[in-house]
């Protein structure tokens, strides 16, 4: 089990809470607050139980360097312009000038520390750094859900050093969500993986084999099953190094009695982006391209999902940030949002894709973490969330 943060005593403690406040800025404006606002929830509730909070977060990829371009110091002052709570920016996340912020604060204060990966001892989780960031603290929670798969030193090894730990009200809800979707989920099982490869799906779609009774296939990764299949992809994108992955899936699958399915039609293009046209067959013909799923396709998945009763769903259906491409996805999001049961939506293709159809609210958890989320589906834990238990 993993404790929560309702379990500590938070009273006049010195709290590290790692936060994921990775958000695009643009002229050092913040765009998409849904991170700051998911933690805003863990972080209100430790103001109010009179703990001494430190946030740290990194932003993007400075690659262990002081980029000013990479400083959260537009995220405070974005915090405290919206008035979502009152935050102090600290210059460093390490040092004497944490310390002292840190002793000087008052119960229920929040400071937020400067960009953790301006130090190369943070992705090397390096001892000697990780001792500097955990000095200060009594107190160690997680919130940054998105982070949890990286070993780096305010992930895991400061959570290892100090004593007093918990999750926050982000990454405990993750877990609960997949912890029952991995060792005791509600039959039958779905699980929709979509996006471009294979490669990068294949660890993911090994455990699913292992729970599924039905996996759904899009995306671009449809074409290298159907070409293993001697099926015509005509110009579609194909990993050909990839032919015995898809061979030992689909043996695999046979065995198991997991029904896969693949595309029976397509929306293609001579082009990528170009004019799209219905092809009514499996098989694409030459000079085209698949860039979505067809309707007869959108038909079958739809209806493969009514009897279930929990559903994984990771990568759009096909390119569907253009109009032109965009139905098969949104049919997927559509019949999730239908189905009252429960529906994990992890990757950031597929939330942005419940997002712009509308129906967000009515998926039962919509994961903060792409890579995370199929780390814990592939491996069944992850490293952030071990050290936590």
């Amino acid at each position: 089990m993993v404790k929560s943060i309702k379990d500590l005593n938070l009273k006049g403690k010195k709290t590290f809470i790692r936060v994921d406040f990775n958000v695009p800025i643009k002229d050092g404006v913040v765009g998409d607050d849904t991170r700051i606002q998911e933690a805003a929830k863990t972080i209100r509730y430790a103001m109010e139980q009179g703990a001494r909070v430190a946030l740290c977060s990194h932003l993007g990829r400075p690659k262990g360097e002081k980029k000013m371009e990479f400083s959260l110091k537009p995220v405070a002052d974005y915090i405290n312009a919206k008035n979502i709570f009152p935050v102090k920016f600290v210059e460093d996340c390490v040092g004497k000038v944490v310390e002292d912020a840190v002793n000087n604060m008052k119960d229920g204060e929040v400071i937020l520390l400067e960009n953790v990966r301006f130090y190369k001892g943070e992705e090397k989780n390096d001892p000697e750094f990780t001792k500097e960031l955990a000095k200060p603290f009594e107190v160690y929670v997680n919130d940054a859900f998105g982070t949890c798969h990286r070993k780096h030193a305010s992930v895991y090894g400061a959570a290892e050093l100090i004593n007093d730990k918990a999750a926050g009200f982000l990454v405990e809800k993750e877990a609960k969500y997949f912890d029952k979707l991995i060792k005791n989920p509600e039959k039958p099982l779905a699980a929709i993986i979509g996006g471009a490869k294979v490669s990068d799906k294949i660890g993911v779609i090994k455990s699913l084999l292992k729970i599924a009774d039905v996996i759904l296939i899009g995306g671009a990764m449809a074409y290298t099953f159907l070409k293993y299949k001697g099926i015509s992809t005509g110009t579609s994108l194909v990993e050909d190094e990839q032919m015995d992955t898809v061979r030992d899936v689909l043996s695999q699958a046979d065995k198991s009695g997991i029904k896969i399915l693949l595309p029976c039609d397509h929306i293609i293009s001579d082009k990528f982006g170009g004019e799209p046209s219905v092809c009514n067959e499996q098989a694409i013909p030459d000079g085209y391209m698949g860039l979505d799923i067809g309707p007869k396709s959108r038909e079958e998945y739809t209806k493969a999902l009514e009897p279930c009763k929990t559903v994984l769903w990771n990568g759009p259906m096909g390119v569907f940030e253009q109009p032109a491409y965009a139905e098969g996805t949104f049919a997927i999001a559509n019949k999730l949002a239908s189905l009252g049961v429960t529906v994990i939506v992890g990757g950031g293709d597929s939330v942005s894709a419940v997002k712009k159809a509308g129906v967000a609210a009515n998926i039962s958890h919509i994961s903060t973490g792409g890579g995370a989320s199929l780390e814990y589906v592939e491996f069944g834990t992850l490293p952030g969330i071990d050290i936590l238990r």
